[in-house]
């Protein structure tokens, strides 16, 4: 892979809305240009007899039983809350009459 130059790193940077300087853009095209350069040492590997995989462990559906819980306390809900009426919240309004 050919190294990155500046202006490869800056327009990126752009892309994400990164303001960096010059001597930045000259450091980060290094750096990233060493980073490339070891990741395709992985192209080197033999993978022919591994299979994909999506997780290293042999994990099947780990989430829990999707069971309906009483969740707080009204009383202790509105502990936390600014303004209240009647049990509901109280926001600001953001659209204008």
């Amino acid at each position: 892979m050919t190294k990155l130059t500046k202006e490869e790193v800056k327009h990126v940077a752009e892309l994400a809305r990164l303001a960096i300087t010059e001597e930045e853009a000259e450091k980060f095209a290094e750096q990233l240009g060493q980073i490339t350069e070891y990741v395709q040492t992985l192209n080197e590997l033999d993978t022919t007899n591994v299979e994909p995989t999506t997780h290293v462990l042999p994990l099947v559906n780990v989430m829990r039983e999707d069971v309906a819980e009483k969740g707080l306390e009204l009383d202790k809900v509105l502990l936390n809350v600014k303004e209240h009426e009647n049990g509901l919240v109280k926001v600001p309004p953001i659209l204008e009459d």
